[in-house]
């Protein structure tokens, strides 16, 4: 059985001492500006993923990306050493799709404002085909049948 609440708190754990690691004690050149998103830990607290991104462009993101996994040792270390658990989780970096996802989602965003200004800027004339509301009877229609 598993405990989730224990996952979770380890894993909140992990995200902090691998940003501080890496803050404090990583000097890779080749390490650019990297933000430690989130951390999950599988149920057996014996892996850990770590979801990271990286401010720049590619070539900075895959340089960042071997400075990770060449001080996968000394972060695995450090989170054992501030964690204290009996067996330190193996640590698999993953960068994060978020920022990608985020930018998709601002381009369907503005497709969606230029297609509604559009259709805003040809109703604004328009008028009904027909009239307002072809089942409405008149009033004195009504009174006639209601007799």
């Amino acid at each position: 059985m598993t405990d989730t609440a224990r996952a979770r708190k380890l894993a909140d754990r992990i995200q902090v001492v691998v940003a501080e690691t890496l803050q404090r004690r990583i000097k890779d050149p080749r390490l650019g500006y990297v933000t430690i998103t989130d951390t999950r830990v599988t149920g057996d607290l014996r892996e850990a993923t770590v979801f990271y991104t990286v401010y720049g462009d590619e070539a900075e993101r895959e340089a960042s990306a071997a400075a990770l996994e060449s001080a996968k040792g000394v972060l695995r270390s450090e989170v054992g050493k501030q964690t204290g658990v009996r067996f330190t989780p193996s640590l698999t970096f993953i960068a994060d799709a978020l920022p990608d996802n985020a930018k998709n989602i601002d381009e369907l965003l503005d497709k969606a404002r230029v297609s509604d200004a559009a259709v805003r800027t040809a109703a604004a004339g328009a008028t009904f085909a027909g009239d307002a509301d072809p089942y409405r009877v008149p009033a004195a229609e009504r009174d006639d049948e209601d007799e």
